[in-house]
């Protein structure tokens, strides 16, 4: 039986509502077919407009096996590439963030315009046809000032994505901040182990006593199916939507996204340790409403976000290996906000600070057990780990379609 065959067979006779068979925590060669089946087919998330505002900046993200850059034309246009000079395979941009003028790659200066195409090929111009060695473009879409990018050759349907989200990101002008503070960790655990811990609060209570203090534990704002009928969430959509935000629940039919605002615990603004404000300034001047909550937004698998009227925190999950995962949260502000002026960066990232860190100590525990032979799957509750099996249910129902449900989208060589 084929290793595909293989992980087909295992899904099949997982039993619903129990957690997935060892092999997919941990094995290498499973983890190799999510590279394939699910991170290089799938839309996303890279970073923010607002990290490229203007012409030549630049900024780097590795996927699986491929390196990308994401850039800002001279005509103002954002596009990917694969980061691969067509001369020797260097990569051109070394750094995490950067600008310039032309992109050049340091091995042997090969440089490319702003729109991936060869501009000199250097000792080589007369030899080489510059048209036919531009970089190769990766797909590239922003939207509610969210990049996404996708390096399947044939990339998935953008637009209900799009008209999905966009409505409820329009308001904070996303676009039009800029980022107060980054932060990347690594957590020793499998991808999937990283979204399962995020999908659920019941552990927050013992795990995050600084969330606590603002994340309510209810789990309508982590489920999906009590959501509807929350009366404290139908309240907070009610008022919202009566300032003109967008607040309903929309998820996907494949359950790959969804988006949603959430009241946070009664009396709190933000994810501080106070409870208040953690930015003086509104993130957007024209979101002043106070006790709008969070605006959640979740696309499998890369990206989890809490809108706030303050300030946006944005999580980018990337897959190293089987057992480890790369973390990047962002934090984004008003763009004329001053730092020991209008916010304290300690203030700012707090919470989420220790938050990452204590979930990164549970996912790694998490994986530690499982690596034992004597695990075997477990049941989820229903009321408290719903996010969780929509989670898996998804990955489930992805892998399943790579896998026998549509033909194989090549990826770009």
């Amino acid at each position: 039986m084929s290793l595909p065959q293989t992980m087909l067979a295992q899904l099949k006779a997982r039993r619903p509502g129990f957690s997935l068979p060892r092999a997919f925590y941990c094995d290498p060669e499973f983890f190799r077919l999510d590279l394939e089946n699910i991170y290089y087919r799938d839309w996303l998330f890279a970073g923010h407009d607002c990290e490229i505002k203007e012409a030549g900046q630049f900024f780097t993200m590795q996927i699986g096996e491929y390196p990308i850059m994401i850039v800002r034309g001279n005509d103002g246009a954002i596009r990917a590439f694969h980061n691969s000079c067509r001369h020797r395979g260097s990569r051109v941009c070394t750094v995490d963030h950067g600008r310039a003028k032309r992109l050049v790659c340091p091995y042997h200066q090969w440089s490319y315009d702003l729109d991936g195409s060869l501009a000199r090929a250097r000792h080589m111009d007369a030899a080489v046809d510059r048209s036919e060695l531009g970089l190769k473009p990766v797909h590239c879409h922003s939207t509610g000032g969210y990049i996404f990018v996708c390096v399947a050759q044939e990339a998935p349907a953008w637009e209900p994505f799009r008209a999905t989200v966009e409505p409820y990101l329009a308001p904070h002008d996303l676009a039009d901040t800029k980022v107060a503070f980054s932060s990347t960790i690594v957590e020793n655990g499998n991808w999937k182990l990283v979204w399962e811990n995020n999908r659920e609060c019941s552990h927050c209570a013992a795990n995050h006593p600084e969330l606590c203090r603002s994340f309510p534990e209810a789990p309508t704002s982590t489920g999906v199916d009590a959501v509807m009928s929350d009366p404290a969430m139908l309240e907070h959509w009610g008022r919202c939507e009566g300032v003109g935000l967008p607040s309903t629940f929309q998820i996907a039919e494949t359950g790959q996204y969804r988006i949603t605002r959430a009241p946070l615990i009664e009396g709190v603004e933000s994810y501080t340790m106070s409870g208040g404000r953690a930015v003086k300034r509104p993130l957007t001047p024209r979101v002043t409403e106070p006790m709008i909550g969070t605006l959640l937004l979740f696309h499998y698998p890369s990206t989890w976000n809490h809108v706030l009227g303050d300030v946006a925190t944005t999580f980018r999950v990337m897959p190293i290996d089987a057992t480890h995962t790369e973390v990047t949260t962002k934090w984004l502000v008003d763009k004329d906000a001053v730092e020991g002026v209008d916010y304290d960066i300690d203030e700012l990232t707090k919470v989420w600070m220790a938050t990452n860190d204590q979930d990164r100590r549970v996912v790694e525990e998490n994986q530690r057990g499982i690596l034992s032979p004597a695990y075997e799957p477990g049941p989820y509750s229903a009321e408290h780990e719903s996010g969780v099996m929509q989670f898996v249910d998804w990955y489930v129902g992805a892998t399943e379609r790579a896998i026998v449900g549509e033909p194989k989208l090549r990826r770009v060589a």
